[in-house]
C-alpha cells in the first residue's frame, strides 16, 4: 500500500462525491494543476484504491420501496457449505450485501431490496429457503431510511 498524501485524500473524498466530476474542477478543488491530478487518479486506480465508479439509483423512482435485512442461519459451517451458499446468493439480483457475520445466531447477513412484499416473499420461498443448509431465516424490515452514504470515512488516514 502506498502512502496516501493529503493530495490523494482530498481526490478521494472528492470522487466519492460525485464521480462524474471533471479533472479540471477536481484539480481546482484539491489545489493542483490538472495533469498531475489526472496522473493521481489514475495512480489511484491502478494501485486499487478507486476500484470502479457508479452510477446511484434512485430505489424509489424504480420501484423498489421495501428494504430487508435477513439472517440466515446454516447447518454445517464446512467451507464447501459456504461456498455453495455464497455462489446462489451472489447469482441473486435482490442481494444488495451478503456479510458473513458473528455474534449473532446467524452466520449471513443479507440487505435484500424487491418491489413489495409479494416479492419478498417469492424470493424467500423460492430461493432462500431451498438454498441446501439454510435451516434459519429471519428478516426485519425498513420502516425509513434516516441515513445511508457511500462515502467511506478517510480521516483516519490523515497525518
Amino acid at each position: 500500500m502506498n502512502k496516501l498524501d493529503r493530495y490523494d485524500l482530498r481526490i478521494l473524498a472528492e470522487l466519492q462525491r460525485d464521480a462524474r466530476i471533471s479533472n479540471q474542477e477536481l484539480a481546482e478543488r484539491i489545489g493542483l494543476s490538472p495533469s498531475p491530478c489526472s496522473r493521481r487518479v489514475k495512480q489511484l486506480e491502478d494501485d486499487g484504491y478507486i476500484l470502479r465508479q457508479v452510477a446511484l439509483l434512485d430505489s424509489k423512482k424504480l420501484g423498489l420501496s421495501l428494504t430487508a435485512f435477513v439472517l440466515i442461519g446454516m447447518d454445517r459451517h464446512t467451507p464447501e457449505r459456504f461456498e455453495h451458499f455464497q455462489s446462489i446468493i451472489g447469482k441473486c439480483p435482490e442481494v444488495l450485501e451478503c456479510s458473513l457475520v458473528t455474534g449473532m445466531d446467524a452466520d449471513y447477513q443479507l440487505k435484500v431490496m424487491v418491489p413489495d412484499m409479494e416479492h419478498y416473499q417469492h424470493f424467500l420461498l423460492g430461493t432462500l429457503t431451498r438454498i441446501e443448509g439454510v435451516t434459519s431465516v429471519r428478516s426485519s424490515f425498513v420502516l425509513r431510511n434516516i441515513m445511508a452514504s457511500t462515502e467511506l470515512p478517510l480521516e483516519h488516514l490523515r497525518s
